[in-house]
């Protein structure tokens, strides 16, 4: 049996709230809950938290602007798809909806249960599609990683926030050894295959709160929030033995053993904005593979062998 999909309901009007339960209940295929806030600041919460498939927002809270709940919403983060219930059947109405970032408009004398369905199918509908658009304006098509243009804007996102608490987070720049060597002996599908599984590596061993991603080529970089330069530089340490100890079996015939270079740099010591952070991993990056690879590189100048013990 499929698990019903939890939808909020933000009205204040205990008719409406009711009418609105009622449709729900009498709905053809019954997959829906309803949960229920009365008011702009517990609707708000409730619909950046995240945890619904779907909401109704009714176009006045008491004094208060239904549409204002939603645009404060969309500038907090919430991409929840949004049907606003109005009195009004209007251009106007239907425009202003629309601006807010809402994906529907229903008039609420004109609502049955039949077309609430409808409208709450569409909304998933269309918010599965836009998933999938952001996934694809996101993601690396080859690794599944953040991709170039997806990790500058959080490294500016965690540097603002960074700077606004004063607290430490170290960014890596990585590079795979020898990877030309490795696409020009085996061939670029070979190749593709290394960078999947270092891609794989990293993604199942960093923390939920870090972000990894492909930056170019044969390059990754990495986010560690609340980490010092030595700290990131230990934790990279742990990522690099564990691919010395993990190769890349290709197939049964062909196994790739795979080193890295890295480069480290922190937001409190090593930059006075995103960019020069870049700079400052990137120089040490180029520190690491000039010395001789399968080595970290501090930005103070710090060098660890993968092979240290």
């Amino acid at each position: 049996m499929n698990q019903a999909r939890k939808i909020l309901l933000i009205e204040d009007d205990r008719q409406q709230q009711r009418l609105m339960e009622e449709m729900v209940n009498n709905f053809r295929r019954k997959p829906f809950s309803l949960t229920v806030a009365a008011t702009y600041s517990d609707g708000l919460k409730k619909l950046l938290s995240g945890q619904y498939a779907a909401a109704l927002l009714g176009d006045r809270l008491g004094e208060c602007d239904g549409l204002a709940l939603l645009r404060e919403a969309r500038i907090g983060g919430s991409v929840t798809p949004v049907i606003v219930l109005t009195a009004e059947d209007s251009e106007e109405v239907d425009l202003a909806a629309m601006e807010a970032g809402a994906v529907d408009y229903l008039v609420k004398a004109a609502v049955t249960p039949r077309l609430l369905e409808r409208s709450l199918r569409y909304a998933l509908k269309l918010d599965e599609t836009l998933a999938q658009m952001r996934q694809l304006a996101q993601r690396d098509e080859l690794t599944h990683l953040l991709n170039r243009r997806e990790f500058q804007r959080i490294l500016e996102e965690e540097w603002d926030r960074g700077m606004r608490f004063h607290r430490p987070f170290s960014l890596i720049m990585i590079d795979i050894d020898y990877f030309k060597l490795i696409n020009d002996t085996h061939g670029h599908q070979v190749g593709d295959e290394v960078l999947r599984h270092v891609a794989s590596l990293f993604a199942g061993q960093i923390r939920n709160v870090d972000r990894v991603a492909r930056y170019g080529g044969e390059e990754f970089a990495l986010i560690m929030v609340e980490t010092d330069r030595a700290t990131a530089i230990a934790s990279m340490k742990r990522l690099g033995v564990l691919l010395l100890e993990t190769p890349c079996i290709v197939r049964p015939d062909l196994t790739i053993a795979v080193t890295l270079s890295a480069g480290v740099a922190s937001s409190l010591e090593d930059g006075s904005s995103p960019t020069e952070l870049v700079a400052a991993a990137d120089r040490a990056l180029y520190a690491a593979k000039k010395s001789g690879r399968n080595r970290i590189v501090g930005a103070d100048g710090t060098t660890v062998l993968f092979t240290d013990k």
